[in-house]
């Protein structure tokens, strides 16, 4: 099993900033990849970024050059830097977790986290 509690969420006026974190507990997986996907009202989960346990990073075009993300792989946790808010960022962000048995490479499996509300005001 994996757990994912993630911090950071709140409400900010545009122009703004907010840091979520997103911590993993587990003892018998390791991490693959960690990201951060979003749930507007009325829309999709869509990604916003991810980065795998060697440093690669994807981001979403809309976030490109406001968000970045980072991970620490020995507190299994990861980041995501939001700076220049804007109101159409308001979302419940998720964390996600990509893991395989620590004795196997194979499968991998997906853990969310439980979300935190941003709320971006105009």
């Amino acid at each position: 099993q994996v757990q994912l509690v993630e911090s950071g969420g709140g409400l900010v006026q545009a122009g703004g900033s907010l840091r979520l974190s997103c911590a993993a507990s587990t003892s018998t997986f390791s991490i693959k990849l960690m990201g951060w996907y979003r749930e507007a009202p009325g829309k999709q989960r869509e990604l916003v970024a991810t980065v795998t346990s060697d440093g690669n990073t994807n981001y979403a075009d809309s976030v490109k050059g406001r968000f970045t993300i980072s991970g620490d792989n020995a507190k299994n946790t990861v980041y995501l830097q939001m700076n220049s808010l804007i109101p159409e960022d308001t979302a419940v962000y998720f964390c996600e977790a990509l893991v395989t048995p620590r004795t196997a490479r194979s499968p991998t499996y997906q853990y969310w986290g439980q979300g935190t509300q941003v709320t971006v005001s105009s």
